[in-house]
């Protein structure tokens, strides 16, 4: 089964109108809860005078992610960050927030009403945004002698992976991201180096 997963291949908005209110669709791939942060930061720069900033995200794979979280940001319980999640889950994407701003306009929708604005909204930008497969990871650590480093260095970029970090000392000892399905591969490789290594799993 591949381990591939769909995420936004960068950031797009959309904007909707629902009986005067306006909803602003904002989407972002996300690989942490860090990442998350600087967005809704940045949201609330770019608007500070919003009634509400809605959102959800999903980091990880689709159907089994690592991480999700919503929030309804002081809109009636339900109507607005689940409605966002359910999208997200539905679209089958990974690694991705969507953040939903929303400017009152003076006509209340109702609960029905808000899901189904917020719901819209999302869909509106995820529906738009372009998509990327990212490839699961998996992360091993390395010691190694300082002649191996380079041998290790043209592996990871002839094989998708990836030196993450490096710390030198009486050994070297690197942080690799190796591709899921390259995994035996790369076994095989230090093996054949003698380099001793160990998934962090």
């Amino acid at each position: 089964m591949s381990k591939d997963y769909p995420v936004p291949a960068g950031y797009l908005e959309r904007e909707t109108e629902i009986k005067k209110s306006r909803f602003i669709a904002r989407v972002a791939p996300v690989a942490s809860r860090d990442e998350v942060k600087v967005w809704l930061d940045q949201a609330h720069k770019d608007h500070p005078d919003a009634r509400h900033i809605c959102w959800a995200y999903q980091i990880g794979r689709p159907g089994s992610a690592a991480e999700a979280a919503m929030n309804d940001d002081g809109e009636p319980s339900g109507t607005a960050g689940k409605p966002i999640l359910n999208v997200i889950q539905h679209k089958d994407m990974g690694d991705v927030l969507v953040m939903v701003v929303r400017y009152f306009g003076g006509i209340k929708l109702g609960a029905g009403g808000l899901v189904r604005a917020y719901a819209g909204a999302a869909e509106s930008v995820l529906s738009a945004v372009d998509r990327v497969v990212q490839r699961s990871m998996d992360t091993a650590s390395v010691t190694m002698g300082f002649a191996d480093e380079q041998p290790l260095r043209h592996w990871c970029e002839t094989n998708g992976a990836s030196v993450e970090s490096i710390e030198y000392g009486s050994t070297v000892i690197a942080r690799v991201s190796v591709p899921m399905d390259h995994v035996e591969q790369f076994g095989g490789f230090c093996d054949a180096q003698k380099l001793d290594y160990r998934f962090e799993r």
